[in-house]
């Protein structure tokens, strides 16, 4: 039965896998008496776990390429893994490949056991690389950006080494049989043709994929989205508004706040910086449940004083509190109010009040934090 089990978990799409780890440790931990204690969920029970993991001898090193004292984790897989590979994992997807940093996060009792769960990085490369060809070149702390993410999808995405090619076989699912039937039946109106234009519609998404893969990161923003002030009515009398950043082909939104026009966040946000860096895009809607969401502003943000700022203090030997420069507020530019770049604890931030551009009025408050590739 083991085997079995082992078998269908290489089986089937990363999401599901993911979501079968994670809910059953969830559901353990709401089902009974057993899981009741308070080391379920303390923060500090969590990361000694975790440390744990981390000091296991095929864990102190990246699963995809070899690096040294890898600091990130793609809890899907349960693999440790760099910094440079979790920006390949992050254009995957979070339906694929969850990353999260050992340091930069709280890490939660539930998603300690996902990863514990898995083996750590021994197991992950026994299951996902259980028949990688002998003459095939794993990725290598050195490879370039475009080959690490190759290897990086054949290995996760596409599972490609999962199972012995000779004996590889397509996989169908429930009612396949029924939807070909359905298929060969309907030939005679049009399903040939259009299946055409589907696979040349998947031909592109595929090619768009690996160009997103294949982008270089030079490091992580955190984005605090702190609170809304006076946004635009879209509704009635209010709005149900949400936020979305945008960096490059990543994107991300908060959570939806109902009927207010003063919403609340406190929401962390987190996405890789990819080179050459373009603007952050931050966009303001309003949730419409019958058609599509309304806009409710939005600003282009300049991230590259940041990550200069990080570079440098990277470099120095400073570690005190510090203001590095400052941006002038102007009734024609973005900024409500003066923005400061400082050094605050060890951690090169920014904070920013936007004045909401394309709506009829609008302030945006928001809190930058860059971390370097290094980190």
């Amino acid at each position: 039965m083991d085997e079995d089990n082992s078998l269908l978990h290489f089986l089937e799409t990363p999401s599901k896998h993911y979501s079968k780890t994670c809910d059953g440790f969830e559901s353990q931990n709401d089902g009974g008496d057993d899981h009741s204690d308070s080391s379920d969920t303390d923060p500090s029970n969590a990361r000694e776990r975790l440390e744990h993991l981390l000091n296991q001898p095929a864990n102190k090193f990246c699963a995809d390429c070899g690096t040294p004292d890898p600091k990130w984790a793609a809890l899907p897989f349960g693999a440790f893994i760099c910094i440079k590979c979790s920006g390949t994992h992050r254009s995957l997807g979070v339906h694929i490949s969850k990353v999260i940093s050992v340091n930069l996060d709280e890490w939660t009792d539930d998603e300690v056991n996902c990863l514990a769960n898995s083996g750590g990085n021994a197991t992950v490369n026994t299951r996902y690389e259980a028949f990688l060809p002998e003459n095939y070149k794993k990725s290598r702390e050195d490879f370039a950006t475009e080959e690490r993410a190759t290897f990086i999808r054949k290995k996760y995405e596409l599972q490609q080494f999962v199972t012995d090619p000779q004996f590889a076989c397509p996989l169908r699912k429930p009612g396949s049989n029924k939807h070909r039937n359905q298929q060969h039946s309907s030939s005679k109106h049009g399903t040939f043709r259009n299946s055409w234009r589907k696979k040349d519609h998947d031909h592109k998404g595929v090619k768009k994929m690996m160009e997103i893969g294949m982008v270089e990161f030079v490091g992580l923003i955190k984005v605090d989205i702190i609170r809304g002030i006076n946004l635009a009515v879209r509704d009635v009398m209010s709005s149900d508004p949400y936020v979305m950043i945008i960096l490059g082909h990543q994107s991300m939104k908060t959570k939806v706040i109902k009927n207010t026009l003063n919403p609340i966040w406190n929401e962390r946000l987190m996405l890789s910086i990819p080179h050459p860096v373009p603007p952050l895009k931050v966009q303001v809607f309003d949730k419409d449940t019958f058609s599509a969401d309304d806009r409710m502003g939005e600003a282009d943000v300049d991230i590259q004083p940041l990550i200069s700022a990080a570079r440098e203090y990277q470099s120095s030997m400073n570690t005190e509190s510090a203001q590095i420069c400052t941006f002038l507020a102007s009734e024609n530019s973005i900024l409500v109010k003066d923005s400061v770049i400082a050094i605050v604890d060890g951690k090169v931030e920014q904070e920013i009040a936007l004045r909401l551009q394309n709506v009829e009025h609008g302030e945006l408050e928001i809190k930058l934090e860059c971390v370097p590739l290094s980190q």
